[in-house]
């Protein structure tokens, strides 16, 4: 059966997005429901990714089934293509099965040359329409199909303004749309080498081409790589019948949300444009007016849209971000899209939602991208430091936040402050897609010019960015790199602030708040909480770090990192007497000064914790991690132990390692000194002993790391529970306590079975675990990792997501393993992919008992959980 690779629009549905692409699955699906969808069709991700594979040519069986779905849509609106009396035009649109708005491209008013202007200026009876259509798309073909700076159109555009004496685009007239379509075919052929293509069929079999092309463009892929949206699924090509809202004063077009996208507020929320086409209005080459003036304007066509977007919303359960078209005073819908938004907004729409018993409880849940939580965690501007200090300028609250950083004015200078540690606030008078590695660098997005659905908005919502657009104050100068507000001017690396909340901007670094967690967002997660089954502790080392992670929602700690414990002045001095020792007494006795540290630190965590559960890692690294690193501390160290420098100097060199991550580190320094577990193990279970008589009822989980071997940890295991029990003969108290293993050896992941006879639990620590398996040093594989992703070898980076297909498959097959010994053995994830949501659903599906991730990242791991749950729950 042959490949279908064209569907017209009354042929799909919602749930073919990955080969219509999101886009077109909707035209598809709006189509069926009746709405008022200009008529197309579309061609499938199978052709792109056929075209990118073979020899990126359009083969003739698609060329000629292009033509056939044309002459559909001629008999559909009785006109036709390439027609001098009564043509037809086309829009032609990219679009993914994952939304990447601001990312892909598109041409409106396909099919125009010298002769079809004149039939679509005779068959509209408006020759300045269709003038301006056509040097709208000799731009837009120039710069998307064959990489023409629109700048250079814009050059030639304000030349003929300006000698116009015109301000608004709209007011030109036809001689000047004459000369400037002349200029643009001429800057078109001056930068081409070739002139403006005339035949409608060709134009439109190049702009199919540079689609499939535009999928692999350098701003595509860096987008994919921040939202982990993989690079083998390619684009489809939506070629619509053109709806015009550039026709006059009864025409328009607009961006609109269901509600609120940075506030998720139950209003229509938008802007629109009079006599524009829509890409006037999310390129932000023009300033907007707001959705609710259409009200006014044209009432009974504001009520029409009104309901299309209620129905919409009802129908996809989500909030919905439109595009329409005004034709004449009739209304087109041209896309709808589930809308992107911030996490407040995320959470408040979910919440709302609910209520208003639009949805679930799990469905609201599912609304939410758990990735997007981070934005809700970090601080925002001190209202009362606010209070005194003076607006600098104001523009569109974009993306809330609040950043201080350095501005600069290009990405690529963006990219290189950002590289060298500075925080960046990129200045633009509007963004591009061109600018989409400088913002990705920077912390904050300020533009002169754009509404709150041009490209710096929607793009910075998607990456939590923070963004004020619009700040129209603003005199911006990218030759010069600078930035004139009245009579200041700002240079680059001046320091600013945003706040993408008010859309206020201030001069100089202001002082931030921490956030709190109350209202919705607290429904919410409470929420999360009744649903998820896999627990979410915290990787913490400190009592200040503990209450963090408690306030993010933890349910205990899951990985303390003792050796986090050590690096201060007084305590790193004490650690390397230890190491530099050269008898277990003078051992004994530099541990003896560690003792009273360890001690408090985790009787702190404990009070914190008030009898949730932690897991103690017991000492990891390698020695010369904490061994002198200059020339100046190493005559330091010396003259504090009373030892000559070259003394100290040579016992350094023979603890040297060539491979230390592989060397004498984690239990196997309990082999060689078993004196050090056992001080940490003193420390735990004297602490315990405190926090029991506050009331506390601790049970710590002591875990050994870098197990191999049963026999290994049994004799190390043995030495922890001697000391453990002396402690509390001594002290003639009980504590309840577990003593299990860290398996992040692949040999202990295979022999999991025979290693949970001596253990009580198992935390998997998949850093060390993927390093090994994989045979990727995590220190260095930054250095080729990159090409292994951008030449398609490796998906993402093994160190952020786990590698299901390899590491995954040791996972499962060691719980299982460890579960034919122990069936009820706990067993959790600590390592960096416990805080990544499909690592997290992965977990969660192979019967894992809990993860634990940094603080931050607690409320991710806890609504990825509950997602978990709700998918398994509706797949079983």
């Amino acid at each position: 059966m042959s490949t279908q690779y064209i569907y017209s629009f009354n042929e799909g549905n919602k749930n073919m997005a990955a080969k219509l692409g999101g886009k077109g699955a909707n035209l598809a699906e709006m189509t069926q429901l009746g709405l008022p969808v200009p008529a197309g069709f579309t061609i499938t991700t199978d052709a792109c990714i056929r075209y990118l594979n073979k020899d990126q040519q359009l083969w003739d069986s698609l060329k000629e089934d292009i033509k056939h779905h044309i002459q559909l849509v001629e008999q559909d609106l009785g006109k036709e293509f390439a027609s001098v009396s009564n043509p037809l035009l086309f829009s032609v649109r990219s679009g993914a099965a994952i939304s990447m708005p601001g990312m892909m491209d598109t041409v409106l008013n396909l099919g125009l040359n010298d002769e079809t202007v004149k039939g679509l200026a005779l068959s509209t009876n408006n020759e300045r329409f269709a003038l301006d259509s056509y040097r709208r798309f000799i731009q837009m073909f120039g710069d998307v199909v064959k990489g023409v700076s629109s700048d250079k159109f814009e050059k030639a555009l304000e030349t003929v303004k300006k000698e116009a004496n015109a301000t608004e685009d709209s007011e030109l007239h036809i001689n000047h749309l004459n000369t400037l379509i002349d200029e643009y075919k001429k800057i078109y052929e001056n930068e081409v080498g070739c002139p403006f293509p005339t035949d409608p069929f060709d134009q439109l079999f190049q702009t199919v081409e540079s689609i499939f092309k535009s999928w692999n463009n350098e701003r595509a892929r860096i987008y994919r790589n921040l939202h982990d949206i993989p690079h083998d699924l390619g684009t489809a090509v939506n070629v619509q019948s053109m709806v015009y809202g550039n026709m006059g004063d009864t025409s328009g077009t607009g961006v609109a949300f269901t509600r609120n996208p940075a506030t998720g507020e139950n209003d229509l929320y938008g802007e629109y444009l009079i006599n524009a086409q829509g890409e006037d209005v999310v390129a932000g080459v023009r300033t907007p007016k707001d959705i609710h003036g259409l009200k006014e304007q044209m009432p009974d066509l504001y009520d029409e849209f009104k309901h299309i977007a209620t129905k919409l919303e009802t129908h996809y359960k989500n909030m919905q971000d439109i595009e329409f078209t005004i034709e004449n005073g009739r209304l087109f819908i041209l896309q709808t899209r589930n809308g992107k938004r911030t996490a407040q907004a995320a959470i408040n729409i979910a919440v709302d939602m609910y209520d208003e018993k639009l949805i679930s409880k799990e469905e609201a849940l599912m609304l939410v991208d758990p990735h997007t939580l981070i934005q809700l965690l970090h601080p925002t501007f001190d209202e009362k430091v606010l209070e005194n200090v003076p607006v600098l300028a104001k523009g569109l609250a974009a993306s809330p936040g609040a950043v201080s950083g350095k501005i600069y004015f290009h990405s690529e200078d963006s990219v290189v402050a950002s590289e060298s540690g500075e925080k960046v606030i990129i200045v633009r008078q509007v963004t591009s897609p061109e600018d989409l590695a400088g913002m990705v660098a920077a912390e904050g997005i300020l533009t002169a010019q754009g509404g709150m659905t041009s490209h710096a908005a929607v793009v910075s919502r998607g990456m939590g960015k923070c963004c004020v657009a619009g700040a129209s104050q603003l005199l911006i100068d990218d030759e010069l790199k600078t930035m004139r507000i009245g009579n200041r001017t700002f240079y680059e690396g001046d320091v600013i602030s945003l706040d993408g909340s008010t859309g206020c901007v201030y001069e100089g670094a202001l002082p931030c708040v921490e956030p709190t967690f109350t209202g919705k967002f607290k429904q919410f997660m409470d929420w999360v909480d009744e649903v998820r089954t896999l627990g979410v502790r915290a990787n913490a080392d400190t009592p200040k770090d503990t209450a963090a992670a408690l306030n993010f929602g933890a349910d205990g700690v899951g990985l303390c990192r003792t050796e986090h414990m050590f690096f201060n002045d007084e305590r790193i001095t004490a650690v390397r007497e230890m190491i530099l020792a050269h008898s277990l007494e003078e051992r004994e006795t530099a541990l003896a000064k560690l003792l009273p540290f360890q001690e408090e630190d985790f009787y702190g965590m404990f009070l914190e914790l008030d009898d949730l559960p932690i897991t103690i890692r017991l000492l990891d690294p390698p020695l010369h991690e904490f061994l002198p690193h200059t020339e100046e501390e190493t005559m330091q160290l010396a003259k504090h132990l009373g030892k000559s420098t070259d003394e100290v100097r040579d016992r350094m060199i023979t603890l040297h390692e060539v491979n230390p991550m592989l060397g004498h580190r984690g239990c196997r320094l309990a082999v060689t000194y078993p004196e050090i577990y056992r001080m940490q193990t003193r420390a735990i279970i004297q602490a315990a002993i405190r926090a029991q008589a506050k009331g506390i009822d601790v049970k710590p989980e002591i875990m050994i790391p870098l197990v191999m071997d049963v026999k290994e940890l049994k004799y190390v295991k043995d030495h922890v529970i001697a000391e453990a029990e002396m402690v509390l003969s001594e002290q003639n108290k009980e504590v309840e306590y577990h003593v299990g293993a860290m398996i992040e050896v692949p040999r202990a992941a295979l022999l999991s079975n025979e290693i949970a006879e001596e253990s009580d639990f198992f935390s998997f620590g998949t850093n060390d675990l993927s390093q090994m398996t994989f045979g990727f040093s995590r220190d260095d594989a930054g250095k080729f990792l990159a090409e292994y992703e951008e030449k398609g070898i490796i998906e993402r980076s093994p160190f952020g997501a786990i590698d299901e297909h390899g590491v995954g498959e040791l996972l499962q097959m060691s719980i299982n393993r460890a579960r034919s010994t122990k069936a009820d053995l706990k067993c959790g994830i600590c390592g960096e992919d416990g805080g990544d949501p499909a690592s997290i659903a992965f977990f969660d599906k192979i019967g894992y008992t809990y993860v634990s991730c940094s603080p931050f990242r607690i409320p991710v791991a806890r609504l990825a959980a509950a997602q978990s749950a709700v998918t398994n729950k509706n797949h079983n």
